[in-house]
């Protein structure tokens, strides 16, 4: 057989399917490429995640303050309650919650883990909807955000960590923006302040005992594996101490007011949340996880800007923005930042080479939108404001009592 009919005979004679064969393509660059796969962008659900967390929050304070149903218990049982309804039903006829079968739960183990921890999750939860009656979601968020370092704390008090002066001293840095926040807010209230703290205080154990229990292999579980055990234990709890504390006084013509489908949608709206973080958990970094929260808890100060004209001042500002800046510090460390730094000015460069017009834009665009705070945050708090506007127009013209 002669030179050329080899080659004929190689290239019509197929390959076997056993033989090795060269990659294509990089391997890395496959893996990384692997969850586009699925058709779901990992964006799409961090977009549900942030609109269902600020949807939660700002759907309560509405309840709560502007349709003046006043009983932030009874909202929270109905919350955990329909949570319950809601895991049982998945847990009966899908596979969400297969995830379950894994944790080896006996009586003993739930009455001396999950119930404590359900404890300190249901105190959490009514100081939280207590804050509502009190304070506005944008100093809420300014005081959530003491969060990590009340579970530093707590976690050093109950043996889970090591007590360390450099991690104190980082997160130290919240806590002054947040004071510094504090002194700048307009509508002080100290029973609404005191609310919130007790709120972040058994928040953070409830953290911290759950820290605990999933350390061991056995009781691994995701969030909505965890709310099928823990929201019967905290309906029962926030029932008995709602039918003491405000079952005698709410009336079904205030219930009737808020409307019975605007109920419906809130515990839907809360339990879609629970729903999200399942999807959301692995399919993004703790970065974006951590900016994302981030970007959360100044959407909805904007948000209680717009919706319920609450003030900011600019020292309010200035506080949160250094207690934002100490939490991401704190949650990611300094290297990782210092490498995410150095990729961000390198995406930064590139964008700047290809779309040099639009980089021009977002620059402008980025110092049009902090001028724009930065001189509304430093206005005097009897500066302009559209309602005490068309006050005094309505007393010039005669119509005050419109």
């Amino acid at each position: 057989m002669g030179v050329d009919e080899k080659t004929r005979a190689s290239g019509d004679s197929p390959r076997e399917a056993n033989g090795p064969t060269l990659p294509t393509i990089n391997p890395e660059v496959e893996k990384m490429q692997t969850p586009k796969s699925n058709g779901i962008h990992p964006a799409l659900y961090v977009v549900c995640w942030i609109s269902l967390s600020s949807s939660v929050i700002l759907f309560n304070k509405w309840i709560l303050s502007t349709l003046e149903f006043r009983y932030p218990v009874i909202l929270t049982t109905y919350h955990l309650t329909f949570a319950t309804i809601m895991t049982q039903i998945l847990a009966r006829y899908t596979t969400f919650l297969d995830g379950r079968k894994t944790v080896k739960m006996t009586g003993r183990v739930y009455l001396r883990a999950i119930v404590p921890i359900g404890f300190f999750f249901s105190l959490s939860l009514i100081c939280g909807n207590l804050t509502y009656l009190y304070l506005s979601v944008a100093f809420i968020q300014m005081l959530k955000a003491t969060t990590p370092v009340a579970v530093l704390i707590s976690s050093w008090a109950l043996g889970v960590s090591q007590p360390n002066l450099k991690v104190f001293l980082n997160v130290s840095v919240i806590v002054v923006g947040v004071i510094i926040a504090s002194i700048g807010e307009v509508k002080f209230v100290w029973i609404g302040v005191i609310y919130q703290v007790a709120g972040i205080i058994f928040e953070a154990l409830r953290l911290t005992m759950v820290q605990r229990l999933l350390s061991s292999a056995e009781f691994k579980m995701d969030p909505l594996v965890s709310l099928y055990y823990f929201a019967p234990v905290c309906a029962v709890m926030n029932g008995v101490v709602a039918l003491f504390w405000e079952f005698p006084k709410v009336s079904m013509e205030e219930v009737y007011h808020v409307g019975l489908f605007t109920l419906f949608l809130n515990g839907l709206c809360a339990f879609l949340l629970n729903v999200s973080v399942v999807f959301l958990i692995g399919k993004t970094s703790s970065l974006v996880l951590t900016l994302c929260g981030v970007l959360k808890d100044v959407m909805l100060v904007a948000a209680s800007m717009v919706i319920w004209g609450t003030e900011v001042s600019g020292l309010q500002f200035f506080g949160y923005s250094i207690a934002l800046g100490g939490m991401v510090y704190y949650k990611l460390g300094y290297e990782a930042l210092k490498g995410y730094a150095g990729e961000a000015g390198r995406q930064w460069a590139d964008f700047g080479n290809k779309q040099p017009i639009l980089r021009r834009v977002a620059i402008i665009a980025l110092a049009l939108l902090a001028v724009f705070f930065l001189l509304g945050g430093l206005a005097p708090s009897s500066g302009i404001d559209a309602k005490d506007i068309m006050t005094e127009a309505k007393s010039k013209m005669g119509m005050s009592k419109i």
